[in-house]
């Protein structure tokens, strides 16, 4: 008789870190503001979480990829974060495909595409582009549903409020 089913739930693995990246676009998505949301992994550890922070902070660069990547140069100590992984709940722009490159990221996971302005092979590629210093890899399409249902649902409600 097995009364309790569990499940194991591995702490290490990308849909777990997704996971975190999706409680951090629910922030921003409570806040009004455009649900993306970011965690950045080193040695299996979160040491930075950020959601879109756009309109709280009045700044166009305050993205979730930005602000997590400030916060963990200032954890390591160090600018270069080619131990971290990003995890993102959609594309990366070009602006921040552009600072994980800069930034030396190891990976960039992400769950939903944007095929129209991203920056990690839907507009462009800016990953992985030959010329630059640094290439990281690339892993897409994990939670997709969940990240691009939140993103869907947060625009569709957006229409149907008055304008001001």
């Amino acid at each position: 008789m097995d009364f309790y089913q569990t499940e194991t739930i591995d702490l290490k693995s990308d849909d777990y870190f997704m996971q975190q990246a999706l409680r951090q676009a629910l922030h921003a998505y409570e806040k009004e503001e455009v649900p993306i949301g970011a965690v950045i992994v080193y040695r299996d550890r979160i040491i930075a979480r950020a959601h879109n922070q756009v309109e709280a902070l009045k700044d166009a660069t305050a993205h979730a990829e930005i602000l997590a990547i400030t916060q963990a140069a200032s954890v390591i100590g160090d600018w270069r974060l080619n131990e971290c992984d990003l995890y993102v709940t959609k594309e990366p722009c070009p602006m921040c495909a552009g600072a994980s490159v800069n930034a030396r990221v190891r990976r960039v996971i992400f769950g939903c595409q944007d095929p129209r302005g991203g920056g990690a092979g839907g507009l462009l590629n800016i990953l992985q582009m030959p010329t630059l210093n640094h290439r990281c890899e690339i892993l897409a399409g994990v939670q997709e549903k969940d990240c691009g249902a939140l993103l869907k649902n947060f625009f569709q409600k957006k229409r149907l409020q008055p304008k001001q």
